[in-house]
């Protein structure tokens, strides 16, 4: 739950000159629950956040430049989709492929196509392979991403399988992701 909090506030992007258009607004109700919609947040609720992208011919889509600032720990945090599914990615240059917690893809319906052994910071572990049908950054999309989910696992990552199609550029606390040239 803490890390939720400190998500928050952790993603910036610049915003296109066409108002609302591509954007997601991240919004609280007045229940304190989080939630991702496509039009702005109802006077009631509260404005967390909202996104857009600049127009680009992108990976897939809109593209743009993805504006990410640095969070708790130093480290990098995004909010993005699987299968239209929302949630937030720590992004992880140490993860080969994208790895999900076991409930996070059984919501997104990305189910389980093999087993394989993977050796992380705390050792062995089985995971099963799988493929996500559509990943979302921003107005990036990806299609056929590589995945790996486990149940041992508490929070997403965004691993370099996906990083590796991006143009990435880190300074001054903020990393940029964009379209590679």
């Amino acid at each position: 739950m803490r890390i939720m909090f400190a998500l928050l506030f952790a993603v910036v992007i610049q915003p296109n000159s066409s108002a609302w258009a591509g954007t997601i607004f991240k919004c609280k109700n007045s229940e304190g629950r989080t939630l991702y919609q496509e039009t702005p947040c109802a006077k009631e609720a509260e404005s967390v956040l909202s996104w857009a992208s600049k127009p680009s011919s992108g990976i897939d889509g809109e593209g743009g430049t993805l504006v990410i600032g640095r969070g708790r720990g130093g480290h990098y945090f995004v909010d993005g989709a699987i299968n239209d599914h929302y949630l937030n990615f720590i992004i992880d240059t140490g993860a080969t492929v994208v790895s999900l917690p076991q409930k996070v893809a059984n919501e997104a319906g990305v189910k389980c196509q093999g087993k394989a052994e993977s050796h992380t910071a705390n050792g062995k572990t089985t995971v099963c392979t799988a493929i996500i049908r559509e990943l979302k950054l921003g107005g990036f999309t990806i299609r056929n991403v590589e995945a790996v989910f486990s149940p041992t696992l508490d929070q997403p990552l965004l691993g370099m399988n996906v990083l590796q199609r991006f143009r990435v550029e880190q300074d001054g606390g903020e990393m940029r992701l964009s379209k590679k040239y």
